[in-house]
């Protein structure tokens, strides 16, 4: 595993643990929340953005993708 693909995976976990304390939700509920509504897809793709964020910004892109999705949250 590259450097790089730590750091993305390293802010994934985070991303789904803080997203899950926002939403009041379990964690492996927030990884299915976000995997369905694929808000894990948008973090991939936009990791080079995200990651200079905010984790209150890249939450609240998190939110806005899922709910573009199908998702409530």
């Amino acid at each position: 595993m590259t450097t790089a693909d730590k750091n993305l995976l390293d802010y994934i976990v985070v991303c789904i643990s803080e997203f899950a304390n926002r939403n009041e939700m379990h964690m492996r509920d927030a990884y299915i929340y976000l995997k369905k509504h694929k808000g894990l897809d948008f973090l991939k793709e936009f990791y080079d953005v995200e990651h200079t964020l905010s984790f209150d910004e890249a939450l609240d892109d998190l939110a806005a993708i899922c709910r573009k999705n199908g998702g409530a949250a």
